[in-house]
């Protein structure tokens, strides 16, 4: 049976919470808010806290800010550790108020294998786009789909020049269903 890959994101609804940028032990903003989106290991990032934005129902699985940084409870994380341990990298966040234990994740690999043909939409930033330090790279990416061929055994990964991409096996995908994690929407590429 071939393997099946999910983009992870937020649910978006009406009555859940909204997280703000992560903030160091000082309460200051992260000087880059989409670090947690590099597809690589970072180094310790200190006592790290968010903010609430908005109240509303406490997500075991919420995106964080500008960055989209994932914030995942302590419940799930045990997930992403059993099914994925070479693939992700976990550091503690105090979310404002609250005796719950959550963690950042990061998706540690990075594979260059966005199907450009397969996808609905792929736009390139051109050099009459004004970025020329970002020219070649992906503009956008609708109806992302990907060159499953490219991705090896990966569980979890972002998707090379398109950060927003992190992606999930089907056994990851089921085993986050199977534990009612709250929060999880998913979207086969």
């Amino acid at each position: 049976m071939p393997k099946r890959y999910f983009k992870l994101a937020q649910v978006m609804e009406s009555g859940n919470w909204d997280l703000g940028d992560p903030l160091d032990e000082r309460g200051v903003e992260l000087e880059d808010p989409y670090v947690f989106r590099s597809g690589r290991a970072l180094p310790p990032q200190g006592r790290l806290s968010i903010p609430i934005d908005e109240p509303g129902r406490h997500l075991e699985f919420s995106t964080a800010g500008l960055g989209m940084a994932p914030v995942v409870h302590v419940r799930a994380v045990t997930l992403f550790m059993e099914l994925a341990p070479d693939a992700v990298q976990f550091f503690p966040v105090e979310i404002q108020g609250l005796p719950d234990q959550y963690l950042i994740l990061v998706a540690t690999k990075l594979l260059r294998c966005i199907d450009d043909e397969a996808s609905e939409e792929v736009l390139y930033w051109k050099p009459e786009d004004g970025q020329p330090e970002r020219v070649g790279e992906y503009r956008s990416v609708i109806g992302m789909r990907i060159d499953k061929s490219k991705v090896g055994d990966a569980k979890v990964f972002r998707t090379w020049g398109w950060d927003l991409g992190l992606i999930v096996s089907e056994d990851l995908k089921l085993a986050l269903e199977r534990a009612h994690v709250t929060g999880v929407r998913f979207t086969e590429v």
